[in-house]
């Protein structure tokens, strides 16, 4: 299922910090557009997350006295590999990024985003530390984001589109059904894959959304489960 909108709008803030993501995403990318193929390969390597420069780079280039490693798991979360890969994790940023920046406050918001991308990356790195596959996109840290909203939002009606063959069939869904849908098969992929396979990184949205679902209870300045809309089927 695809989610394409839900009926929840904010309340207290204007989600500039979620704008903000967004905008740099696609400037990030769209930037990656104007390298050639072989220096755009050269450019996600730079900066996209590569394990082994983390655990087992002995002489690490450093940039203000940090390791380059460390940088890289900030600087792969702007980076992207294509159109349906920053489309559909913009699109989930768009979607349930603003409610939970009401729910938390940009400060918070902000950190809580970038601490869940943190982890994801580590997460998927931890368990195959000896890979030199770049880790590249927003989509560890959005996980957070999805354990936030399922925690604060669960029975918001979420608007999504579901493939029946040739048909596309739009309907509304709670949050709880949508995301404990989307989790269900990050889990599953993530344990049927080889670690270190090419492709997405099932064990980053494991991470980010285990790290989501930790940090909400401290960071949310709404009730959990206190501030819905009864959907259908919930």
């Amino acid at each position: 299922m695809i989610p394409i909108s839900d009926e929840n709008p904010t309340t207290r803030l204007v989600p500039f910090i979620t704008w903000g993501l967004i905008a740099a995403c696609v400037a990030a990318f769209f930037w990656q557009l104007t390298f050639d193929e072989q220096d755009s390969q050269a450019l996600i390597y730079t900066f996209g997350f590569v394990p082994k420069s983390l655990f087992y780079s002995t002489a690490p280039p450093v940039v203000f006295g940090i390791s380059w490693g460390w940088v890289t798991i900030f600087t792969s979360m702007f980076m992207h590999g294509g159109f349906l890969h920053i489309g559909g994790n913009m699109l989930y940023l768009w979607i349930f990024g603003n409610n939970v920046e009401d729910a938390m406050g940009h400060a918070r918001y902000l950190f809580f985003y970038l601490i869940c991308g943190v982890a994801a990356a580590l997460c998927e790195g931890i368990i195959n530390p000896e890979s030199t596959l770049p880790l590249i996109g927003a989509s560890g840290a959005i996980s957070g984001v999805l354990a936030a909203y399922v925690l604060i939002f669960p029975r918001t009606r979420i608007t999504v589109i579901i493939p029946l063959g040739i048909l596309l069939y739009p309907t509304k869904i709670s949050a709880f059904y949508v995301v404990g849908f989307w989790f269900l098969l990050q889990v599953l992929n993530a344990f049927l894959t080889s670690p270190g396979a090419p492709g997405t990184a099932w064990m980053a949205h494991v991470g980010g959304f285990a790290l989501g679902l930790m940090l909400t209870p401290a960071l949310s300045q709404f009730p959990l489960f206190g501030r819905y809309k009864r959907g259908p089927w919930g």
